[in-house]
């Protein structure tokens, strides 16, 4: 895929934080010294890490470049390297492995997740938050409009384009690393979020989401793409009582500590 675009994705900084302060709030740690923050994005998760662990070495991980450029400019003093998730091992064993909205877009998760957590030092926590939204409206309808328009067959399957499958079920990962594991906190959230518009809704998705969609196609069927995601969009997230829209927002979040 292109590389993400940082300016976009922090319009919503504050409720993409949000999860990410809630899984850093439930890690059973008092004071770990090496963190690993994946997927660090443009450094929102990093910060809050250092600021709960102020005393840890932490390193933020990515794959974008400009995602990296902007958390090495957020804090300046902290270590940002590219490296993906998948394949990434650490130098020395983090007592924490941290992965706010990252781990969705990797598949094989029955293997990633369990590599993960043996990375980590006895005793150390892998903790991971992801998106389950991908049967909400805002997700079912980027599929239902990629097979629908002259689109089409640049964007191929839209299953694949949309990574259907790839996760599990919240059970499924208890299961997954409760055999390895000292103990599993595993919950599922959704949130409601107040949005402006329906334009702000296909905003917060173009920035995650509709990127493996719209990155094979060309100006004209981007503007197509949009105007008809729009437009279902619209019908499918009718305004409130206040004339906003609210768009729902399931999260999985996975605690899961590694033996002393």
């Amino acid at each position: 895929m292109a590389d993400w675009n940082p300016a976009l994705y922090t319009r919503f900084e504050d409720q993409r934080t949000r999860p990410a302060a809630e899984l850093l709030a439930r890690v059973p740690l008092e004071a770990p010294r090496l963190v690993y923050d994946l997927g660090c994005g443009p450094g929102n998760s990093t910060a809050l890490i250092t600021a709960r662990f102020p005393e840890a070495e932490v390193i933020g991980l990515d794959t974008s470049p400009a995602m990296l450029e902007r958390a090495r400019s957020r804090l300046p003093g902290l270590a940002f390297v590219l490296a993906d998730a998948a394949t990434w091992i650490p130098e020395r064993a983090p007592d924490l492995i941290y992965a706010n909205a990252v781990l969705q877009w990797l598949p094989d998760h029955p293997v990633l997740l369990p590599r993960l957590l043996g990375l980590v030092a006895p005793g150390g926590v892998l903790a991971v938050q992801m998106p389950d939204n991908l049967a909400e409206p805002s997700h079912r309808l980027m599929r239902e409009v990629a097979g629908a328009g002259p689109w089409a067959g640049a964007i191929g399957d839209p299953a694949v384009a949309g990574r259907l499958g790839r996760m599990l079920e919240p059970a499924g990962y208890y299961d997954l690393l409760a055999p390895l594991a000292a103990g599993v906190d595993v919950w599922r959230t959704a949130y409601h979020h107040p949005m402006a518009d329906a334009a702000a809704i296909v905003e917060w998705v173009r920035a995650t989401g509709l990127r493996p969609f719209l990155d094979p196609l060309d100006p004209e069927d981007t503007a197509g793409f949009l105007a008809a995601y729009a437009t279902a969009i619209d019908e499918a997230y009718p305004p409130r009582s206040d004339g906003r829209r609210l768009l729902a927002f399931p999260r999985v979040f996975i605690v899961a500590r590694r033996e002393d």
